[in-house]
């Protein structure tokens, strides 16, 4: 595995049939794993033991929940793995991860054990353009009352969030959001100063 903040160099060639994932990981509740970080490390080990190959990890790190006042910090972090995993299999298989560490999918934006988003697949756009622009610019009320019913990349949101996009930019900082076309730098540097300094790095 890469060490933190390396990436993978754009150079590095994998094998056809592999591609490049970036997940996000998150947890804001302990549980009979451990702790919120505990629960990461076991969540990263159990995606290698899924098949994947750990590219790149970026740093823990404390952040506020989503939306402001909706439970306690989570401890946040970004991997890049390499899988043969379609993107609809990659959701299966965090879905599995999370149930299997304790996940219980209730209520949107509640407290969790863990949670692990497919953030990009490559430069995939999916379903397709105007679909996921409409969920990119969906105001945030209407995002606590509305779940896309479909698969959607990249994340629609990750643009716009701090947690996401720092530990992100210390694994793929020159990745290129394919509707936006900036890096993951560009974004993170574009959020606002107050966002980005309340995420702390995890001690």
């Amino acid at each position: 595995m890469s060490q933190v903040g390396d990436g993978v160099k754009a150079s590095e060639t994998l094998p056809q049939n592999q591609a490049k994932l970036v997940i996000a990981l998150g947890s804001n509740k302990s549980s009979a794993v451990g702790s919120p970080a505990k629960i990461l490390q076991k969540a990263i080990f159990r995606m290698e033991e899924s098949g994947a190959v750990i590219r790149a990890q970026s740093r823990f790190f404390m952040t506020p929940a989503v939306p402001a006042g909706s439970g306690p910090d989570f401890v946040n972090a970004v991997v890049l793995l390499s899988a043969t995993w379609s993107a609809p299999e990659a959701i299966t298989r965090l879905h599995e991860i999370e149930a299997d560490l304790g996940r219980r999918r209730k209520v949107r934006w509640e407290q969790r054990v863990v949670d692990l988003d497919l953030l990009a697949y490559g430069d995939v756009v999916r379903p397709d353009v105007a679909t996921l622009r409409q969920w990119m610019d969906l105001p945030l009320d209407q995002q606590q009352e509305s779940a896309p019913g479909q698969l959607l990349l990249p994340h629609p949101r990750m643009h716009e969030r701090a947690f996401v996009l720092v530990p992100m930019a210390e694994v793929v900082p020159d990745w290129v959001h394919p509707i936006t076309r900036r890096t993951v730098v560009e974004m993170r540097d574009s959020l606002p100063v107050e966002d980005l300094a309340a995420i702390m790095p995890f001690e």
